[in-house]
């Protein structure tokens, strides 16, 4: 009678506790709502468009780009395949920086995971080791990293090629989420300035690079108390050069900080990257504090709401151009490849135009290949139209692509047409000049912004500097 008693009163005072653990909880989480209105979460997307535009775009690379790609093997050279699956994928965001800066708490905090057996662990010392892919899928599930690069649909089978420790260190995980519908998360391990990258049993570097060149947009997160640039961090930003205008700077936990130390670090931050990013402008530094707990009392919290809601704007510019992206990405993958086989058709023209009866092939090409100015290989193709000189591949890059493909196994340019009239330089010239940009401009027609999508993005407005005196 005595234990049915006290059962009586205990689980009436649990139940109590409970409650007030959630109200409590409830009470130090910060509010979500504007999340959703900036990203406009629960606006309906015309997907049948969408998928027909990426079809037609599919269709424009692989009669017109990925023929001359083969035919002067440009794989090799730039050691990049556009597979199906990369141009159908959605928007990767990538986020990289120094270990326990807060990366995986923000992505927690963006797709609302934390306190969930779904959330990405976090902690004070390093705890991702893994290349972690979030994305999109009818239930939550993992996907190891051998599954991934097997799919074919996806967009992971190059990363084959980084070996099997590596795929050991990639993990995917799939979850249905109105945010992972549009755009695809990327976490990746903490660089730790006292492990040599051989530790790792993997080129981490190479695959770092490799997430690099196909990301939309780059966050690069630090916090206040690791602001030290080492040789890792270093070579990082070396890879990231040329990506100025995806990269976002975020200097995380900024509410540990009273507002004076704050401004401080601040600076201190920019003293460190300004030798490793030469740019005349800047880039954009996010100061605030990602992750789902409330700002700590005594600090600018309206500046880190204002400050996160920019930073989501910037990713909602991302998602509602990510068609027009990718049409621009094919665009330039299709002039870099022109470029190549314009190079090869010039060295194998001038290859043959050396050669006599008695001369040695290997002697005349080596010396072709050593010293390509003396032959005007380059500087014929830049009286081509639509030929930039910064677009222009180094030079030292066609001695090894010469070394393991013969000049003999090319063909000139003008013997590659068909029976049919149409030649492989005037099918990727039309498509560069005429299928792309209209299939742009048919996108760009067809969209009639509302209100609340300019009041969220500004409809393609320049932001405004908050930091400048008006």
């Amino acid at each position: 009678m005595k234990v049915l008693v006290s059962l009586c009163i205990f689980v009436p005072l649990l139940a109590l506790a409970t409650a007030e653990e959630e109200a409590i909880l409830e009470s130090i989480l910060r509010d979500r709502s504007h999340i959703e209105e900036t990203l406009r979460l629960a606006a309906d997307e015309k997907a049948g468009d969408y998928a027909a535009a990426l079809q037609k775009l599919r269709k424009i690379y692989h009669n017109s780009i990925r023929p001359m790609e083969q035919a002067y093997k440009y794989n090799e050279l730039r050691q990049h395949e556009i597979s199906d699956g990369e141009i159908t994928s959605k928007p990767m965001v990538l986020f990289l920086g120094p270990w326990s800066v807060g990366k995986s708490s923000m992505v927690n905090y963006l797709l609302g995971l934390q306190d969930t057996p779904y959330q990405l662990y976090t902690g004070a010392e390093p705890t991702t080791s893994e290349f972690t892919v979030i994305m999109h899928g009818e239930k939550i599930r993992t996907v190891e990293g051998i599954v991934m690069a097997a799919d074919s649909s996806r967009s992971f089978s190059p990363l084959e090629k980084f070996g099997q420790n590596f795929l050991e260190k990639l993990v995917g995980i799939e979850m249905p989420h109105k945010l992972l519908e549009r755009v695809t998360f990327v976490d990746t391990p903490g660089i730790i300035e006292n492990r040599k990258q051989q530790e790792r049993g993997y080129p981490f570097n190479d695959v770092c690079q490799w997430f690099i060149d196909r990301a939309d947009l780059i966050f690069v997160v630090f916090d206040p108390t690791k602001l030290d640039v080492g040789l890792e961090l270093e070579m990082l930003f070396r890879q990231l050069k040329g990506r100025e205008s995806q990269i976002r700077i975020i200097l995380n936990k900024a509410d540990s900080l009273a507002t004076q130390d704050l401004m401080r670090v601040y600076g201190a931050l920019f003293w460190s990257l300004a030798p490793l990013i030469n740019v005349t402008e800047p880039p954009r530094v996010y100061v605030s504090s990602f992750w789902p707990y409330d700002y700590a009392p005594d600090t600018s919290r309206d500046l880190f709401k204002r400050e996160e809601i920019s930073l989501l704007e910037d990713l909602n510019q991302v998602i509602e151009n990510r068609l027009e992206n990718k049409i621009a990405f094919i665009r330039q993958h299709g002039i870099r490849v022109r470029i190549h086989a314009l190079l090869v058709d010039r060295y194998v023209q001038t290859f043959k135009e050396k050669m006599s009866f008695f001369s040695d092939p290997e002697l005349v090409f080596q010396e072709i290949v050593d010293d390509p100015d003396k032959f005007y290989i380059f500087k014929s193709i830049l009286a081509k139209t639509n030929v930039s000189k910064f677009d222009l591949p180094n030079r030292d890059a066609y001695r090894d692509f010469f070394g393991i493909n013969p000049v003999s196994s090319f063909k000139q340019l003008s013997s590659q047409c068909s029976y049919t009239g149409s030649c492989l330089l005037e099918k990727i010239e039309r498509a560069i000049t005429h299928e792309l940009p209209s299939l742009l401009g048919s996108i760009n027609s067809s969209k009639n912004p509302t209100l609340s999508s300019c009041e969220a993005t500004g409809c393609g407005e320049k932001p405004k500097n908050r930091y400048r005196r008006n």
